[in-house]
């Protein structure tokens, strides 16, 4: 049974920076893709950042520049770095981890991440 628990979320300025964590366990992390989304109030959940099996990350348009998805796999952790950050940026922040990756990983209905954690909220002013 896979758990995935985030955490490092809080309230910052704009311009500033949080890096955020997510914790996995019951899972073999070499055989996954890893995920981070967020969601704000009256959105649709939205894609962040993805990494692949093999390394390879990926961006959506809106934090390109701005943010650093990577992974500890010997620790099973999952870290998003985010600089810059802007109201927009408001969320709770989820990650999930998936089955494979796809060209639509960043839109609903992100059908191919099947575990994810409760959420850390990133709050900015």
């Amino acid at each position: 049974h896979v758990q995935l628990v985030e955490s490092g979320g809080g309230s910052v300025q704009a311009g500033e920076s949080l890096r955020l964590s997510c914790a996995a366990s019951g899972y073999t992390g070499s055989t996954y893709c890893l995920g981070w989304f967020r969601q704000a109030p009256g959105k649709e959940r939205e894609g962040v950042a993805d990494i692949d099996s093999d390394g390879d990350t990926y961006y959506s348009d809106s934090v390109k520049g701005r943010a650093l998805i990577s992974k500890d796999t010997a620790k099973n952790i999952l870290h998003l770095t985010m600089t810059n950050l802007q109201p927009d940026d408001a969320a709770i922040y989820y990650c999930a981890t998936g089955r494979y990756h796809s060209g639509s990983w960043y839109k609903p209905p992100f059908s191919q991440y099947d575990n994810w954690g409760q959420g850390t909220q990133v709050t900015v002013s």
